[in-house]
Formats: structure tokens, sequence, C-alpha cells
């Protein structure tokens, strides 16, 4: 496919962003960071990306289309340019991911001017890290079902329930709350707030991931206070505005650059591809088995076809109608890369078995990792089986399932 054909302003940003980027990379902390923004736990590392973070949006690199008036820095059509090289350098990824790819896309379309005013500058700086409360110990792919409350009180509404997986809520000043504010109604009874994550009666607590791990977090709301103004949207409208959100969460929303990994899924296959070329196994190298070699190239295949998607998909003319490779971002993206590291532990063979910490183990156990956190990205936002029920029911036209 051919290169969309760029202005000579954009291609002007475009080398300014790719120098920038190679003069301003940070020296790696002490500690190396995790391998999703995610799973950050220590202070140390909040402090780093946050730095980072802030020198990026100062830098342009951050809400590059977003208009001026509430942060941003007032282009038209660069955003993905800037995103597009900060993947390519390779550079430490954004810490407020939630933030950038969830809050700011959700607050443009349906905050008041006050709101977007309020918090979208500390959101692009990462100032104020997001976290997201939509699923609940008994709502998860059927969010609707959530149980959380708000009851009005004068000019407040008192909000009592629990969330969980709550990625940087031990970080996070605001949530993306959902609460029920009509037990009548499954659909128009959910009302959408900005909570204060800060605020008397919010407990967090970590969840110990498998990894070892401690990214995600439930979250305790005990009669916490949520003044009106910082309600999103109409009462009742919260599912309309979360099905916005979701939109933003899986790749087919309004982007103002959250990056949550710092590896492109190109530089993840030549990684492979140098683990199969010395890794030796039966007598040879991994490289030299067929069957792997048939794998590697297959999965090449696809990483070139979504890359490809992703281009196609800046153009509505070739987008299919109904969002309709939009929609097909975060499922595919997801499992390419669960099948990339499930690769790499075909690869290794036994060896893959030695994690983190074992001085025997390849790249120290990075590859093993990452395989078991792949399993956030085919879960986490909408499991890739309700992603195929969502392309079903509104790309294809299918009859919803019962």
């Amino acid at each position: 496919m051919a290169k969309a054909v760029e202005t000579a302003e954009q291609k002007e940003f475009r080398e300014y962003c790719a120098a920038w980027l190679k003069e301003n990379r940070p020296p790696p902390p002490a500690m190396p960071l995790p391998q999703a923004a995610y799973e950050v736990m220590t202070e140390d590392h909040r402090s780093y990306l946050v730095d980072w973070q802030a020198k990026c949006y100062e830098a342009g690199m951050i809400a590059t289309d977003v208009d001026k008036a509430y942060g941003g820095h007032g282009h038209d059509g660069f955003q993905v340019i800037a995103s597009t090289e900060v993947r390519k350098a390779g550079v430490p990824y954004f810490i407020n991911w939630i933030g950038l790819g969830m809050a700011a896309p959700t607050l443009l379309q349906h905050g008041t001017e006050e709101q977007k005013k309020t918090y979208l500058p500390p959101i692009f700086s990462g100032e104020d890290i997001w976290c997201q409360g939509f699923s609940e110990p008994g709502a998860g792919s059927d969010l609707a079902g959530l149980q959380t409350s708000a009851v009005k009180d004068g000019d407040n509404w008192i909000v009592n329930g629990s969330k969980v997986w709550t990625s940087l809520g031990h970080f996070a000043r605001w949530m993306l709350l959902l609460a029920r504010t009509d037990k009548n109604d499954k659909y128009n009874g959910i009302t959408y707030f900005i909570g204060p994550m800060e605020a008397d009666g919010v407990t967090v607590q970590p969840i110990h991931k498998m990894t070892g791990e401690s990214g995600f977090n439930e979250v305790f709301l005990e009669n916490v206070v949520v003044p009106d103004h910082m309600r999103i949207d109409e009462v009742g409208t919260g599912w309309k505005v979360a099905m916005s959100t979701l939109t933003s969460e899986r790749g087919a929303g309004m982007g103002v650059g959250a990056i949550a990994s710092s590896e492109s899924p190109f530089a993840a296959i030549e990684q492979l591809i140098a683990l199969a070329k010395r890794t030796r196994r039966n007598g040879r190298t991994a490289w030299e088995d067929p069957a792997i070699r048939d794998r590697l190239v297959k999965l090449y295949e696809k990483t070139e076809g979504s890359s490809q998607n992703f281009r196609r998909a800046r153009i509505n003319a070739l987008n299919g109608g109904a969002m309709r490779i939009p929609l097909q971002g975060k499922l595919t993206g997801s499992e390419i890369g669960q099948e990339l590291h499930h690769l790499s532990l075909s690869i290794l063979g036994s060896a893959s078995s030695l994690y983190v910490g074992d001085p025997n183990a390849e790249e120290n156990g990075r590859w093993g990792l990452g395989y078991m956190n792949t399993y956030t990205g085919t879960i986490s936002g909408g499991s890739s089986e309700i992603q195929r029920n969502i392309l079903g029911e509104r790309v294809l036209g299918l009859p919803k399932t019962k």
C-alpha cells in the first residue's frame, strides 16, 4: 500500500518528532520498567514516567490535535504522526494511558466546557493520573449489571460499592466512575461520574497476579461524596458515555497520544527471530526448524495486515462502514501479541519455564512474563469473545446474543 501523501508541514513535524525523541531519550531508571504502563507499582517508576510524559507533552507529542483552549497544541492530523514516531523511537511509555486513552476522549466528547478546561491539561502532562471504575466483582463482561450505587443528596451524590481490576488505582487522583442511579432500569439507570480517589471513604487494595505484579487493584467506595458538577453528561446516560469510553479503549476512538507499551509489534518480531537464531535444540537452532519459520512468517503477515488496517482506518472511504476496521483493533492486536509470546515459549522449549529472577532465564524471563501479561490484553476492555460479539452484531448485523 502506498504511503499517504503528507503536507510539507506534516513532513516537517515528523522530522521534528524523530529528532526530538532521539535527542531527549531519557536514561533508563535504576530499576527496569515493567513491560507495560498498567503494571507500574513503585513511586520511583511513577515519578520517572510522569516526568517523561510531561516533557513529551511540552514538546507536542501529546494532545497534538486538541484545541488550545483545553491545553492542546491545536494541530489537525498531527497526532498520528507524533504517536507513530514515539512508538518507532522505542522510548518509555506514557504512564497516564487511561487518562490519555479513555478519560480525555470521553471528556472531549461528553464533558462540559468547565470539565474540559479543568481536567484535560493535567491529564496531558501526567500530573493527574486516572483510573477506570467500570468492572465490579459481579459485573465484568455483563457491565450493565453493575451494582455500585449513587444516591442524590442535594448538590452531591453518595456513592457506595466496589470496583475491581482497577489499573493504576494506587496512583490515581480521579476515576472514570460508573454508578447505578436507578435500580429499575438496567441500561438507563447508570450515570457516569468523575470519582475523587483522594476522598474520604475510598480504599484501594492491590491484587497480586500470577506474575507477581500488582498493577491491578480493588477499590472500595463507602459513602463517598461526589459533587454533581463532577457528573459527565446527563443522569441516566452513563451507558451511552461508557460505550464511547470503551470505543476509545479498544482503539477506535479519538486519539490524544496514549501509549501503554514501548515495544512495537515489528520490533518484537525481530527480537523473536533473534531468539530463534540463538536458541539451539536437537543439534540445530530453532531458526532452522521449518515449522518455527512458518509460524514466524504467518505471524509477520498478520502483524503487517493489522498495521495496514490501522492505516486504512484513518480513511473513511476505506473503512467499510460501521467502524468495521477500528473495532477490530483491540481484538487483533491483543491476539497477535499473545500468539507472538506463545511462539517464544515454543522456541525456548523447556527453558521457557525459567522465570524472572532466575540467572539462567533467557533475557531474565521476559518472554514468560510477557506471555502471562498478554492475557491482560485479551480479557481487559472486553474479552476477545465480547469483541467478536460486537463485530458480529454491529458490523455484520447478526442477531444479538441472548
